[in-house]
């Protein structure tokens, strides 16, 4: 398949086309009929033709900060929203750079294999130099193109301002004045994330704004009694320990929890009264699987309904899993930096399991097989120390394995760890911190193996 790129039909004046939408900056008239999904940071419109099996989907993202310059916006967003997702590794045919009503633009297209047939995405990136506006659409067949130029020549855009960009229209303009972060040994208490939202370190959890929503992403504690198998029990005591004790005159108190989610979700919200400022606000507590305790404070809840696409007088216990995603997002915003000053001492991270067999004809015991592994770095100066250690097998036969290396460390950036030598090569790993209550949490992956991090913990 040969594909044009021709998303730059954009009218960045007001368009006269009926049933439009609007989505943070974007104006559009939606294609027609066409199933519709939302999530945080994007609203799709997708279409499938099973007879003659072919699809096409057209996703509308949220606003985000620019770099400066059309050029760097496009590479950015085609890594982000399309190269990676994709596994496109050609570089795309790309358009040249328009200019519209202060916004610049630029197109760009490649192609991939989905389910074993060949598709292709567009994507057009549009940049004022403060805020970048995406759209992509994937098609498998060159019969959607029709469409996708309709759709396109619907598209209106507004001038990203301070109040604007990035957030979705709320009843209240009122900005959450920002937090003052917590006394730390460490050196980075506040995140701003390139979304817009700004993580700051507190006594008692991470607090996450952006324009007039907070959220609030609590440490673990032990105060709330999880004893009970019954997840309304569990979620009215989280409020009462987590949530009442700063609020007054509770209204339109609701719980719903998803009994046919594994993860058992749970969702309380309701309005009160809030000392700190006088003002009547919008409070949910929400936790799932393994989430942590996450609460949101918005000025009302359809800006809470807005910003997160979950409206508890609609939703029902076999609600799908996914409309909990924008929420339990929130929960990896509890991220900061890493500073050569922040490693130093002992930090480990520990892992044990045991399996009992059985004869399945007699009941009697078959033997026990054992599984333990620890990690060891050891930061000094610039210098470093690292032991990984193993014991695996059925209980009188363990055999145990080990490595051990040492060399010179440095930060090349506040998120990565570049080591000399781990298993006789130098490698470089991505890491962060996370809180908890009185201390931080040290997280690492290989950059070039990125299987998911693995917490440390510090031991001295």
């Amino acid at each position: 398949m040969k594909y044009i790129v021709f998303l730059l039909c954009i009218f960045i004046s007001v368009s006269a086309f009926s049933q439009q939408e609007t989505f943070d900056l974007i104006t559009y008239t939606p294609p027609k009929g066409w199933k519709k999904e939302f999530k945080e940071n994007v609203i799709g419109y997708s279409n499938v033709d099973n007879a003659k099996k072919t699809w096409c989907r057209i996703s509308v993202y949220r606003s985000t900060a620019s770099k400066g310059a059309i050029d760097q916006d496009f590479i950015s967003e085609w890594n982000e929203l399309v190269a990676k997702p994709y596994q496109i590794t050609k570089a795309p045919q790309t358009s040249t750079t328009q200019d519209a009503a202060g916004w610049k633009i630029k197109g760009g297209s490649g192609t991939f294999v989905f389910n074993n047939s060949d598709a292709a995405v567009l994507l057009t990136t549009m940049s004022d130099n403060s805020r970048v506006v995406s759209i992509t659409a994937m098609t498998n067949s060159q019969d959607y193109m029709p469409v996708i130029e309709r759709f396109v020549e619907t598209v209106s855009l507004k001038k990203s301002t301070a109040s604007n960009a990035g957030t979705k229209p709320a009843a209240s303009s009122t900005t959450t004045p920002r937090a003052t972060p917590v006394k730390s040994s460490y050196k980075f208490t506040t995140t701003n994330f390139d979304d817009g939202w700004v993580a700051t370190e507190q006594a008692d959890w991470v607090q996450v704004a952006k324009g007039n929503l907070k959220v609030l992403l609590h440490y673990p504690t032990n105060r709330i009694d999880v004893s009970s198998s019954d997840v309304k029990i569990i979620a009215n005591n989280a409020w009462n320990i987590l949530v009442a004790p700063r609020y007054s005159n509770l209204k339109n108190f609701k719980l719903t929890n998803g009994n046919l989610d594994y993860l058992r979700p749970m969702f309380m919200s309701g309005n009160v009264s809030d000392p700190a400022t006088g003002k009547v606000v919008y409070v949910v507590l929400f936790k799932r699987g393994e989430s942590g305790w996450i609460e949101v404070v918005a000025p009302d809840k359809n800006t809470f309904v807005q910003a997160f696409g979950v409206d508890n007088d609609i939703i029902d216990n076999t609600v799908s899993m996914s409309i909990w995603e924008p929420l339990q997002k929130m929960a990896g915003y509890n991220r900061f930096g890493v500073a050569t000053s922040d490693l130093m001492g002992k930090w480990t991270n520990n892992f044990s399991g045991m399996t009992q067999y059985v004869n399945v004809y007699t009941g009697a015991s078959a033997g026990m097989d054992t599984h333990s592994s620890a990690q060891v770095f050891v930061f000094s100066g610039n210098s470093y120390q690292w032991q990984i250690s193993s014991a695996s097998g059925f209980v009188g036969s363990i055999k145990f394995q080990g490595a051990k290396s040492n060399g010179q460390f440095k930060v090349p950036t506040n998120w990565q760890i570049y080591f000399s030598d781990l298993e006789a090569k130098p490698r470089t790993y991505d890491a962060y911190f996370s809180c908890i209550k009185g201390a931080r949490i040290l997280w690492l992956q290989d950059h070039a193996y990125p299987s998911g991090f693995t917490a440390y913990g510090k031991s001295e």
